[in-house]
């Protein structure tokens, strides 16, 4: 089967009942359905929807294998350093969560039947949330906002760091997001450690 567009279709994909209508107009057979189309399609192992497909190409780093040794070792000797008043915090975020509110009450699960949900829903927006994990003790300290910024992450910072006395020390693990290495969240973490040095050039990212 060509592409829609040889058989004088506007379109570029086909779908099952348009094949089917294209096989009867050529003749090919008298009747078919969409539906058969779609058995064939499948014993064929064709489709005739289309999917996004993603090639990641990872960057060289020739320190890869340190930084990886680094973090490994950050969380294998957490439970050590916990014992010395040294926290070890895993922290990420997730973004867009959808704020749903059913427009109904769930019935009750009773003998013999599921629980039922509403399947009719208000949608309230979208919602982030900051969790840290500490990787010893288990203790999730989570925050739920409506945005993802630099000062919101430097609030939940605040929030985690007041959660220990201040001569606890830290071993917090992310990943390079913005957010994580911003003016802010450095000018914090300076205090905290007391740091009286010069902070170098936020543009540049060069933090001392």
């Amino acid at each position: 089967m060509n592409v829609p567009v040889d058989s004088e279709r506007p379109i570029t994909h086909w779908t099952q009942r348009e094949i089917a209508e294209e096989a009867i107009k050529r003749g090919i057979v008298e009747y078919i359905s969409p539906r058969a189309i779609g058995h064939f399609l499948k014993g064929s192992r064709s489709t005739t929807t289309s999917r996004t497909w993603f090639r990641l190409t990872a960057k060289h780093d020739e320190h890869f294998e340190e930084k990886c040794h680094d973090i490994c070792e950050t969380y294998r000797l957490a439970p050590e350093r916990a014992k010395a008043g040294i926290a070890t915090v895993s922290i990420d975020e997730m973004t867009g969560i959808k704020a749903l509110e059913r427009t109904a009450p769930n019935l009750p699960m009773r003998a013999g039947y599921f629980e039922y949900l509403e399947f009719e829903y208000i949608r309230h927006g979208t919602q982030t949330l900051i969790g840290g994990f500490n990787v010893v003790t288990g203790k999730v300290l989570a925050d739920i906002g409506q945005t993802r910024t630099e000062k919101d992450f430097a609030c939940y910072l605040e929030k985690l760091l007041a959660q220990q006395p201040t001569s606890t020390q830290w071993h917090l693990v992310m990943d390079n997001l913005n957010t994580h290495c911003s003016e802010r969240l450095v000018q914090l973490v300076a205090q905290a450690c007391n740091y009286k040095g010069a902070l170098g050039i936020k543009g540049k990212r060069r933090y001392s």
